[in-house]
């Protein structure tokens, strides 16, 4: 009898990842397919209407590049920390902790000139979230905490400061009783570049930009590749782990609570408990399906952006809006299986144990 096994490829397939991200999305596809049909739905009618809604015209577009924009810099956040190998699970919680950090500036500058008071929003989002990740990033650094864990665990903490701020010392008084938060100063929006599609496509394409090249082409990036392939190299090569783990996991945040300060001062109206609206959690997807590159995350994130706004306009056909996120599930594990047999093979060997078993009958 034989029995497979997986074998390296001398040559990994050709297309590479490109190639495993669309067999994975056709996959999606199909077992969107067969979700629909065993709903009683009918599939082509479904798609059209995702398609349509997220990117059949200007103001569909302007909708799903609102939602890939914060999607992108979650997924870049998690993507720098994985160039060093190290897992940023807490970009959720960043999230919120760079909005909070926004809200209070707008609270305190409301009289101040647009520009000066968004920039000074996102800022202070900035710090918010490399502030955050701060504690996993020290734990990690000087006493070998498992990051994984403790960004998880700051992720409640993050829902639990918001949820007390608009609860209480930042209730609006206005609010009817409602645990709401003052809305944002009119200034304090980020401006459209069409339909609806804010500035904040700008401030993410450059922040992309900037990481891709730092983490490809300069010694930094190269210092972080070597010290995530191997600590033994990195120290031979006169490489401080410490530093490059603190250095990296707050820079992590800080891109996480960047997302924060966009979202909040260019689609919502204020302070909210579910402003991070699950990006944290769904740009480690962007993550891994962009093989933890910085320049991967874009198009990946506009992808999933197109997904979750189709996914919500289907709910009018009585279509659970849940199908978007078992698309993305299956986007996700259809690639990973592409990639692994682009770069491995199925063989089958015989089984030595029934070998050995016929030699000792003869």
């Amino acid at each position: 009898m034989r029995r497979p096994r997986l074998s390296l490829r001398e040559q990994p397939l050709p297309g590479g990842q490109p190639l495993a991200f669309g067999t994975g999305l056709l996959i999606a596809l199909i077992v969107g397919i067969l979700l629909l049909l065993a709903a009683g739905h009918e599939p082509l009618k479904i798609y059209s209407r995702m398609f349509e809604a997220s990117l059949g015209d200007p103001d569909a577009w302007a909708k799903t590049i609102n939602r890939a924009i914060p999607l992108g810099l979650a997924g870049l956040a998690v993507a720098i920390a994985g160039s060093m190998g190290l897992w940023n699970i807490g970009a959720e919680g960043q999230i919120m902790a760079g909005a909070i950090a926004a809200a209070w500036v707008a609270r305190i500058g409301g009289d101040w000139p647009g520009i000066i008071l968004i920039a000074m929003m996102l800022i202070a989002a900035v710090g918010g979230g490399g502030v955050l990740a701060l504690g996993p990033a020290l734990a990690r650094a000087k006493l070998g905490v498992n990051e994984i864990i403790t960004t998880l665990m700051l992720n409640e903490v993050a829902i639990r400061l918001v949820q007390w701020l608009i609860h209480g010392p930042w209730k609006d008084p206005d609010s009817y009783n409602f645990p709401l938060a003052p809305m944002l100063p009119d200034q304090a929006r980020l401006p459209t570049l069409f339909s609806r599609a804010h500035f904040g496509l700008l401030i993410a394409a450059a922040v992309i930009v900037i990481a891709s090249v730092a983490v490809r082409y300069t010694a930094w990036g190269y210092e972080l590749r070597i010290a995530g392939s191997s600590e033994a190299t990195a120290r031979y090569s006169g490489i401080s782990l410490s530093k490059k783990i603190l250095t990296v996991l707050v820079l992590s945040g800080a891109v996480a609570g960047l997302a924060g300060g966009v979202e909040l001062s260019g689609t919502a109206d204020r302070l909210t408990e579910t402003i991070s609206n699950g990006f944290g959690f769904a740009g480690i997807i962007v993550a891994a399906l962009a093989l933890m590159r910085p320049s991967g995350v874009a198009v990946v994130a506009l992808l999933f952006g197109a997904v979750q706004i189709g996914g919500q306009s289907i709910q009018t056909l009585g279509v659970s809006s849940s199908v978007s996120t078992i698309l993305q599930a299956f986007v996700l594990f259809g690639a990973i299986g592409a990639g692994v047999f682009s770069r491995y093979r199925v063989v089958l060997d015989a089984d030595t144990r029934s070998s050995n078993k016929e030699l000792s009958d003869d």
